[in-house]
Formats: C-alpha cells, sequence, structure tokens
C-alpha cells in the first residue's frame, strides 16, 4: 500500500508541477548552464547505492590553479532560493517512480557516512530512504548527527501510514515556514567536524 501511494501521488504530483519544474530548469540553463540535474549518489534501501536527483544550485567556478572554488562561492542568488524553498529536490520524485525512494522515510546520506553508522542505526537501511522524514520534521539542518540518526530508527520501529500522513503535513507546513534549513536544504550533507567525538568513538 505505502509503494502504490507513493507511485501514484508522484506521478500525480509530477505531472501537476510539470511546467513549473521545465520553467525552473531552463532558469538553471540560463543562469548556470548545464547540466540542470545535480546527480549524487547516496546509499538505499539495503545499503544499495542509488542515484539521487535534484536541481542545480550551484556553478561549476574554479579558481586560478583550476579548482573549485568552496561551495558557499558557487552557490547562486536563485540556487539559495531553490534550497531555501525545497524546490531542488523536486525531481526526486523521479526518484520515488523508479523506485529509488518513498516519500516519506530516512533521508539517503552519502556513501562516505557508511562507516560510521553505529550498528544500531543500520536499520534506517530496512526501509527506503525518502524525500522527507521524521528527522527533517523535528529540525532539519538544526539538528545533529545523532540525533538525526536516531529520529530515523525511530521512525523505522513505528512506521505506519499514519505517520507518513503526519510526516507529509508537517513537512509541508515546515517548508513554508523554512524552518530548521541552515545555509544548505541538502539535510544530508552531515558536517563530520561538528561531531568529532562521535565519529572517533565509532571507527573501528
Amino acid at each position: 500500500m505505502k509503494r502504490f501511494i507513493d507511485v501514484l501521488f508522484s506521478v500525480a504530483l509530477f505531472v501537476l508541477l510539470l511546467p513549473f519544474l521545465l520553467i525552473v530548469a531552463v532558469y538553471i540553463n540560463f543562469t548556470m548552464g548545464r547540466p540542470i540535474l545535480f546527480i549524487q549518489e547516496r546509499l538505499g534501501l539495503n545499503e544499495k547505492v542509488i542515484k539521487l536527483y535534484k536541481f542545480r544550485s550551484m556553478t561549476n567556478d574554479t579558481d586560478p590553479d583550476g579548482n573549485l572554488l568552496p561551495n558557499n562561492q558557487r552557490v547562486t542568488k536563485f540556487g539559495h532560493f531553490i534550497r531555501r524553498s525545497s524546490i531542488d529536490e523536486l525531481p526526486s520524485l523521479l526518484n520515488v517512480i523508479k523506485g529509488d525512494l518513498s516519500l516519506v522515510g530516512p533521508r539517503p546520506l552519502l556513501t562516505k557516512y557508511q562507516p560510521f553508522y553505529k550498528e544500531e542505526h543500520r536499520v534506517r537501511h530496512t526501509v527506503r530512504p525518502g524525500i522527507t522524514g521524521l528527522a527533517q520534521v523535528n529540525g532539519r539542518n538544526a539538528t545533529a548527527w545523532q540525533t538525526r540518526l536516531d529520529f530515523d530508527k525511530n521512525y523505522v520501529e513505528n512506521k505506519s501510514l499514519w505517520l507518513d500522513f503526519k510526516i507529509l503535513i508537517l513537512t509541508v507546513y515546515k517548508v513554508f515556514k523554512r524552518e530548521g534549513v541552515e545555509g544548505n536544504s541538502d539535510l544530508s550533507i552531515i558536517p563530520l567536524d561538528k561531531d568529532k567525538s562521535y565519529l572517533e568513538n565509532n571507527n573501528d
């Protein structure tokens, strides 16, 4: 039933938003060039690597030596806007249709974080990751790495269609209020240096 709802809702929303998505794509192409989509490898169901789709929000500007400039110098004004409004996440509806994601579930993390999980947190990969999840409606970027993983574990242990519905409603509310967004709307980019003690204790 969850998968059926995911596909039905995602297809309907994608078709409804298609004119808007095309406008965003054209504007990105005009201001930043191609590629229009940012594609990044993340960990999905059963820790299988998936490719996550998002709208591009940064240029490819480099320094005189040919090295990419820091992220905060490459994010355009429009990039900041689509991140703050979570518009950059809309192409992820294609991931839901493909079966890589669910609408609701633990947010898919970068593959480089895999070695840092506590064993108890690997349960997050026993369900499809989601565009939004329990951690995202409880602080988003304002919460620490371990806290977010605890929310993910709690979601898996208490998952239900009713919980998914509540998370979706809260997500819409949080997006409009822009709560918990600190600089980057990519909720899975975890600042490792801010939680060194946690990582050092779990490096084995």
